[in-house]
């Protein structure tokens, strides 16, 4: 029996093209970056709060348009390739974070870096989480208890973080498992007074509601991708979780750190209205300027992603002869000759983001697409 060809929106490899180009200009700013490609310190929200869950709505969007393979297949074999990619992407993540697997102080000794220091989660970590949990509910689960799922869960982590900490740093409930389960020479930051890890154990799980708010969206723009209908109730959907999102904020803040229950209703709602509005230029208008830009990154986004990660961690860990950073020194030599102010800084995001697209154009141009 032949396989059904699963189905690929345009719009879908724009939507997280768009995600990871802005990601790299983020994670890879100069030392005076913009505000506005800055996190927000704690409470509230920045334009840059919103990259990480956005790459997680299309992970779920994702999901929505390949489980066709999943209908030809018996449930141990799907059970199976979700476990797979799920270790996969979290080994990856951790092997990254390792990176180069010993330490190098300025004078470019090396050292020994052990195990028992290394960050255990961290962005792929909980991509691969929110991923392998989201995809094994959305399996067995109809579309009605996925709802009551991300109910469930947003109120749950509400509760837990209402009655086992506050909304503080150290006091935070996510904090308090983190430190005791594993431990702070393995989170972000190690403390001892300020150990914190903004990708722990419990704050994954309301994450897990961007993949399934994802797939439930892209299930939706599945059945019927042409009308104007589906595009009016997705835009709907995205203003009323939205709306959901800042009144919840009055009682629970809006905090990307900890991942709080409003701030998934907003990235989801935002998520939602922008996934529409490209569907919208795409798709309904045939607007193609810069489609292909952003398809480059959609299409080897994974590939794109550990490229951009990588290459930063292994030039900054090593130091010039006047005991700079290596990545620091590229910088200073270049973009850093400018001046001090914010437009070096974005200029040399930008140069980044536009080589790390170049390798993505070549692989592009050869129809090799890199998944797990």
């Amino acid at each position: 029996m032949n396989q059904p060809v699963p189905v690929r929106f345009l719009a879908l490899d724009v939507f997280r093209g768009l995600t990871i180009c802005f990601m790299i200009i983020v994670n890879t700013g100069g030392p005076n970056a913009f505000p506005e490609l800055l996190h927000a310190e704690w409470n509230g929200f920045t334009l840059t709060d919103l990259v990480f869950p956005s790459f997680l709505f299309a992970v779920g969007n994702a999901i929505s348009f390949s489980t066709s393979k999943w209908d030809q297949q018996s449930t141990g074999s799907v059970v199976a390739k979700i476990v797979k990619r799920t270790v996969l992407l979290f080994l990856i993540g951790y092997l990254m974070y390792w990176l180069p697997f010993v330490k190098v102080d300025a004078q470019n000794h090396i050292q020994s870096f052990p195990i028992a220091e290394t960050r255990i989660f961290g962005v792929l970590q909980r991509i691969a989480l929110c991923y392998g949990i989201g995809a094994l509910i959305i399996y067995f689960c109809p579309r009605k208890t996925i709802l009551f799922t991300c109910a469930g869960l947003l109120l749950g982590y509400w509760l837990l973080a209402t009655v086992f900490g506050d909304y503080t740093l150290n006091g935070a409930a996510a904090t308090k498992l983190d430190i005791l389960t594993l431990t702070p020479p393995h989170l972000y930051k190690k403390g001892p007074e300020n150990a914190f890890d903004p990708e722990g154990l419990l704050s994954t799980l309301p994450a897990i509601v961007n993949v399934l708010i994802g797939y439930l969206a892209g299930t939706h723009i599945k059945k019927n991708p042409k009308s104007y209908q589906m595009l009016a109730l997705l835009a709907i959907a995205g203003f009323l979780l939205l709306s959901l999102g800042y009144l919840w904020n009055l009682s629970f803040p809006i905090n990307k750190k900890l991942w709080t229950s409003s701030f998934v209703c907003l990235t989801t709602g935002l998520d939602c209205l922008i996934i529409a509005t490209i569907l919208y230029v795409v798709d309904f208008k045939g607007k193609r300027a810069g489609v292909t830009f952003f398809e480059v990154f959609g299409k080897n986004a994974l590939f794109i992603y550990l490229l951009s990660e990588v290459v930063p961690i292994l030039l900054s860990s090593f130091y010039t002869a006047d005991r700079r950073p290596f990545f620091k020194y590229l910088y200073d030599t270049t973009f850093g000759q400018l001046g001090t102010g914010h437009i070096p800084s974005l200029l040399w995001s930008l140069s980044f983001m536009l080589f790390c697209w170049l390798a993505g154009y070549v692989l592009y141009k050869r129809k090799i697409f890199i998944r797990l």
